[in-house]
This record gives C-alpha cells, structure tokens and sequence, in this order.
C-alpha cells in the first residue's frame, strides 16, 4: 500500500518491448461468487478471488448473516442453503455500490431487520429503486433518511417471490439483485424492467456466474426475466477471471506511448463489458492482438471518435484520459450514471483534465474532449480508485503528473502500483 500523499509519476522513456503485466481477479465476478457460495447449499471454492477493500466489505457483511468464509486463495465458504442468520449490528459497505446494491436485495431472504450503512459519499448514492421492487413482493425496505439513499433498512423473511416492475436506468445493480434472490425464494420472480438497464454485460456476468452455480433463468432482451423459486446453488470450485477494468489501465498505458503491453489471462470473448476498450483503441489508431494467452495493444496515432459508453462506464475515466492525447475530439455518451458512482465521475474528470490544460465540455449524460497536448498537474482523485489510475497513465507521457491520495486504488487494486512500475521494466 502506498502512504505517501502524492504519487509522482515518471515519464517512461523506455519499455520491455512487449511487456506482459498480470492483473488480479474481476471485482465484478468476485463480489457475485462470494453472494452465490453464501447461498450455496455446501462448501464452495473460489480460485483467484479479488481481495481488495470492496470485496472485503462484502465478505464481511455475508459473514455477518451467517456465511463461514475463510481462507484467501482460494476461499472456502460454507453456504446457507439459501437463508440468512439475523444481524445483531449494523452492516457497513463503506462507498463499495456494488456491496450495498447486492446485499440489499439478498438480505429479504433473512430473518428481521438488516440495517446497511456506508460513508458519507454512500449516503448521498440512490438506491430507492430498488427498495421500490423489494416492497413489491412484500419485502420492507425502507431510506432511513427518506431521501432514498443508505442507511437502509431491509426486513428479511416476509418474501416468498412474485412479480416486479423494476427500474433500472441508474444502475444495472439493482436487476442483479433481484436475480440473486430470486431462486431462494419458494415462488421465484418474475422482472419486468421498465427502464434501462444501463450496463448491460454486468447483467450477462450475473446470469453466467448463476447458471454456473446451477440456477436456471430465462430472459428476454433485457426486460424481463424469470427465475423459477426453490432453486438451490450448487456447491462445487469456481474461478474467477483476470478483471479487464484493471487490464483497461495499461491497455490504455501502451496507447499512450506508442509501446506494446500484454495483459495475460484475459480472453477477447469474456463477458466482462470491459474488454471492448481494445475495440475503441483499436477504432482510435492502436493495433490489437487478441489470442489465446491475453490481449495485446500496441500504441499507434490516434485520433478522437464518438462512442457510447453505457455498456462500459468505468472505463470513462480511463478513455478521456488517452483521449486528451488524440488528434480532434472525443465525444464519449449515454454515461448519465456515472454521476453517482463513488465521485460525480463526469465532472471530476472535466475538472481534472482542465487542470492539465484541456479543453473539455461536458453535459449531463457524458463529455467532450479536444485533443491537444497536457501539461504537469497536481491530480486530485476524490478517494475515486478509478481516478487515480487512470490519471496515472497520463504521468507516462506527461512530466510533472502527480496523483494524490495514491492508497484509495486498494478499494479495487491494492497491488496496482507495484504492477504500474512493471511498465519501467529496466530501463530507469
């Protein structure tokens, strides 16, 4: 972990070429196996989960319902069997969404009520949509405050399952919570979305890791899904995948310098939403090679495009980024929901990339940069793991870059900076 407040980045006059850089499991894929194994109706294996504080926050909220989790790679968990033990305090989940928005929905299937609270930062996140489809099938859940953000207040027990009308346009997270309780219930649900979801490979990544541990759903285009009750998942060892969001990083670092950097592990097919910053470096002026043992970029000229981001809102941070460095403009849309995440995303990447002389616009459901040459910053992350990563990458093209409160990358990648100063090879 780094302590210092400033990390100071070094241009990268050289490189390994190529480089190959290995990166730790998906986030996404391990926060959904930990919920899964928890539900489980035996002993579980989770090969090359993430540990990070995120994924922490949520380990430790399924040992308070009742979960036996131990070990670290992998992890054993010794499920439920779909039912949870009462809480006796509070649950945190610190600013990690993703803990927040999938306990929520799989605490109705426990016993009382299980109070949920974060940060600060947490307390101003939404999450009334999904208290809105919980209370449709009889599961309370309530805004403490009442302004639809955490703390919040979830009665387990008084579900058996039934029909929903769920509005997902802010975040995909609130489907993938309903999914994962649904086969634990004795009726099973049926969700109609009545609109978005934003993000929608992170609702392929849900059905994958359910159908892996044997449940069976039926979906139709992204609006309605039906999960038949009185499912069990099955026991047994999973693996979690390479994270592309963290491969996204030095993808970008060798658009950026014109060099080549391997990511081993990840799969130019995998489900994670992610991988497809390669296609938009690609369609940008890098070269792409997608094989078997990972995926490597290769810089090249690269020049501004309009895309949609909605499939791929964590990588905003780290598009805009490579983007100040393009010929023209990049108008990057559809990416409202990045508001909320764990900085207003939108406009602290504006007022970074301002900061480092470039012109950028924004509105509120995306932004346009024009391309043109950064100049030294000191780099403000607002405790944002994104935002610190993605900016460090600048650093390698840019003197003078400095990213501070470099330590808030542990929230998804605690290893982060040891990799990062793999690009160095021996060459400094």
């Amino acid at each position: 972990m780094t302590t210092e407040p400033w990390q100071n980045i070094r241009p990268l006059k050289g490189i390994p070429d190529p480089v190959s850089v290995s990166v730790p499991g998906s986030k996404s894929c391990t926060h959904r196996m930990l919920i899964a194994a928890a539900l489980s109706n035996g002993t579980c294996h989770i090969v090359n989960p993430l540990d990070s504080e995120d994924t922490q926050l949520t380990r430790q909220a399924l040992v308070q319902m009742g979960a036996d989790i131990r070990g670290a790679d992998p992890l054993t968990i010794m499920g439920t069997d779909g039912t949870w033990a009462p809480a006796r305090a509070p649950i945190y989940l610190g600013n990690s969404g993703t803990s927040m928005r999938l306990i929520a929905g799989v605490a109705a299937l426990g016993t009382g009520v299980y109070r949920l609270d974060g940060s600060p930062r947490m307390h101003e996140r939404p999450i009334q949509d999904l208290l809105d489809g919980l209370s449709q099938i009889g599961a309370p859940a309530r805004s403490v405050a009442g302004n639809g953000c955490p703390p919040v207040d979830i009665t387990g027990g008084a579900t058996s399952g039934g029909h929903v009308d769920l509005r997902c346009s802010d975040s995909s997270q609130y489907l993938s919570a309903m999914m994962l309780m649904a086969p634990c219930t004795r009726n099973g649900l049926h969700i109609h979305v009545t609109e978005g979801p934003v993000s929608k490979p992170y609702i392929d990544l849900t059905l994958d890791i359910m159908r892996q541990f044997g449940i069976s759903v039926t979906s139709r285009d992204y609006t309605a899904f039906h999960i038949p009750g009185s499912q069990h998942y099955r026991s047994g060892t999973y693996h979690v995948a390479p994270d592309s969001s963290q491969a996204g990083y030095f993808w970008s670092a060798a658009a950026l310098t014109g060099a080549s950097v391997h990511v081993s592990g990840i799969r130019h097919d995998s489900l994670q939403g992610d991988t497809g910053l390669c296609d938009i470096f690609e369609e940008m002026g890098a070269t792409v090679a997608r094989g078997a043992e990972g995926i490597t970029v290769t810089g090249g000229r690269l020049r501004g495009i309009t895309v949609d981001m909605g499939g791929m809102p964590d990588m905003v941070p780290t598009l805009a980024v490579v983007a100040a460095y393009a010929e023209g403009i990049t108008d990057i849309g559809n990416v409202h929901h990045l508001r909320i995440k764990e900085s207003d995303r939108l406009a602290a990447v504006a007022e970074e990339l301002r900061r480092m002389g470039i012109r950028v616009d924004t509105r509120e459901d995306g932004l346009r940069i024009h391309g043109g040459t950064p100049k030294a910053a000191d780099i403000n992350t607002y405790d944002d793991h994104r935002m610190a990563m993605s900016f460090a990458v600048a650093g390698l093209r840019t003197a003078g870059i400095r990213i501070g409160n470099p330590g808030c990358v542990n929230k998804s990648f605690p290893q982060f900076w040891q990799v990062f100063d793999q690009l160095y090879g021996e060459t400094t």
